[in-house]
């Protein structure tokens, strides 16, 4: 096993070591929260995502969901084949994918990736926007999601 995905497996096996990674570009939201998820840093994540054709600045990885299930493939980690509508937070596995801020442009979905993560203790959102005064979110009320996608570690 290569050190780095060595360093990267063992990152992943303590959810409670997650730390939020922050977009370096304004679309690189899905790229930043695989990122997250694998424990990597942006410009890696983003180094390997362009060598299997994927780029932040193309909308179809904020506006379909297979793209980031390749990414996170490639990264060695599962997701689920399927979205599930949100209901309550409690219905959310210990780790997924959130689509957020999701909205209609001319007849297509758009939305905003962001992490959720349940531990023993607590529960939060990683939310990779610049702009945020924290991106660790514990501000439930305020986050919307659509629906979400189990992300199995």
């Amino acid at each position: 096993m290569r050190r780095d995905m060595k360093k990267r497996t063992n990152n992943l096996l303590g959810i409670g070591n997650m730390k939020p990674v922050i977009q370096e570009e304004i679309t690189g939201c899905a790229i930043a929260s695989a990122a997250a998820i694998a424990g990597m840093t942006y410009s890696e994540t983003k180094k390997i995502a362009n060598s299997i054709g994927i780029y932040a600045e193309d909308s179809k990885l904020w506006s379909e969901t297979n793209y980031i299930r390749n990414l996170l493939a490639k990264l060695g980690i599962e997701a689920a084949n399927i979205e599930l509508a949100f209901d309550t937070w409690e219905s959310v596995p210990d780790l997924a994918l959130l689509s957020t801020k999701w909205h209609m442009e001319k007849g297509k979905a758009y939305w905003h990736w962001v992490v959720f993560v349940r531990e023993e203790s607590e529960s939060y959102i990683l939310d990779s926007k610049k702009s945020l005064k924290t991106n660790k979110r514990t501000d439930f009320g305020r986050i919307k999601p659509k629906w979400f996608i189990e992300v199995k570690v």
